[in-house]
């Protein structure tokens, strides 16, 4: 038996940075995905490990569960109906577990993960040997909320197993987890997050786990229904970043400059209500569609102008900027900013043709992009080997 879970990644649609500032952000869910698969061992391949495959990138851990145990003795690891942050002192015993590991120094990113995988996996489901295979079809690091999905994915795969979720085991392929096991699977996961980032917003977790868009501001999420099919080209510059410099930069600005950045962050608040008002309004017909997608352009092009202002453009995505200009598409970027990805507003109406023109032109200068799908499905799981 086995069961694989699936949990999609996220953009910002507007008002990443401002949102730090008291204004309000649009994030969505995209058709791209991190994929979690839990298999536990037949009675007689029992050798007591609890094994890790990260697949993209080439490793594989294993523990042997009593040691994991041991490291956890004297901590009181939570059910899996309780979501509970990991103590200060949980930490240290699996930061030692994770530095026994070795792992080689230009993957050393993907600690934090590992030890938001340990967490998850003893407070779930206890100390049982097991093997845990992860994919994904996110680039690590670029904005795109990777380790939000992976967090929802182990989850989701945990939970899936456990007597919190009440699943359909008999129906074949993708299965849809219940309102209040939603609400159970992004506190788990906003608990890895927290392993991983320290003071994460809660808004990528939020997303994964419910899929469609979200409206965020100073710390009240509202779900959002789109009514209107979104696909934009997402281009990944393949710069690294530093979120935190970043911010502090911002930050800085809005000190030396407060009143010309409080209208910078009034503005993108205005942006961010419009765009939330017109992705969820009806658009009947192709005619409103085309209005609607000329506006949210606009918006867009509004937004990244604002995110230049804060000073958290970079060359990588000026070139993105200018490129996809020239073919008359609309452009920001997304998350962070200094490098990362940028997302283009790919219009119904527009030719495939020029989708692989601009795309041929923006890999040329050695980025990389795929089209998504914007605010789809959140997480969801199979067992057996349907998919």
């Amino acid at each position: 038996m086995e069961v694989k879970a699936r949990a999609p990644g996220k953009i910002i649609l507007s008002g990443e940075h401002a949102v730090v500032h008291g204004s309000t952000a649009v994030a969505a869910s995209i058709d791209l995905s991190t994929y979690a698969t839990l298999r536990f061992p037949a009675h007689s391949d029992n050798d007591g490990l609890l094994r890790l495959e990260l697949k993209d990138i080439g490793l594989e851990f294993s523990w042997p569960v009593v040691r994991i145990k041991e490291a956890l003795s004297g901590i009181d690891v939570p059910n899996p109906s309780t979501p509970t942050s990991c103590p200060a002192e949980a930490i240290k015993s699996l930061a030692i577990l994770v530095e026994e590991l070795n792992i080689p120094e230009a993957k050393i990113g993907i600690a934090a993960g590992v030890m938001a995988f340990l967490w998850l996996y003893s407070s779930i489901q206890g100390f049982k040997p097991a093997t845990v295979i992860i994919s994904s079809e996110l680039p690590l690091g670029s904005g795109l909320g990777s380790s939000a999905a992976l967090c929802v994915a182990f989850s989701g795969a945990l939970l899936a197993y456990s007597d919190c979720a009440s699943l359909d085991f008999s129906h074949q392929g993708w299965l849809n987890f219940g309102e209040s096991e939603l609400d159970l699977l992004n506190k788990w996961a906003f608990e890895g997050e927290k392993i991983i980032h320290g003071r994460p917003s809660g808004i990528d977790n939020t997303v994964s786990t419910y899929g469609n868009m979200i409206k965020f501001r100073s710390g009240n999420l509202t779900r959002l229904k789109s009514n209107m099919p979104l696909k934009m080209l997402i281009t990944n510059t393949n710069v690294g970043r530093n979120t935190k410099a970043l911010v502090a930069g911002v930050s800085e600005r809005t000190l030396n400059h407060p009143d010309a950045m409080a209208s910078v962050f009034n503005a993108v608040d205005s942006i961010s209500g419009e765009l939330a008002t017109i992705i969820q309004s009806e658009a009947p017909d192709e005619i409103s569609v085309t209005e609607k997608e000329a506006k949210i352009e606009e918006l867009m092009e509004m937004n990244q102008g604002l995110l230049q202002c804060m000073g958290v453009s970079h060359a990588s995505i000026e070139t993105v900027l200018r490129t996809t200009l020239k073919y008359k598409l609309a452009s920001k970027l997304t998350g962070a900013g200094g490098g990362g990805c940028v997302l283009t507003l790919l219009p119904t109406l527009l030719s495939a043709i020029v989708v692989d023109k601009v795309t041929a032109e923006l890999e040329s200068c050695g980025f990389h992009c795929v089209t998504a799908a914007i605010g789809g499905q959140g997480v969801q799981v199979c067992f057996g080997g349907s998919s």
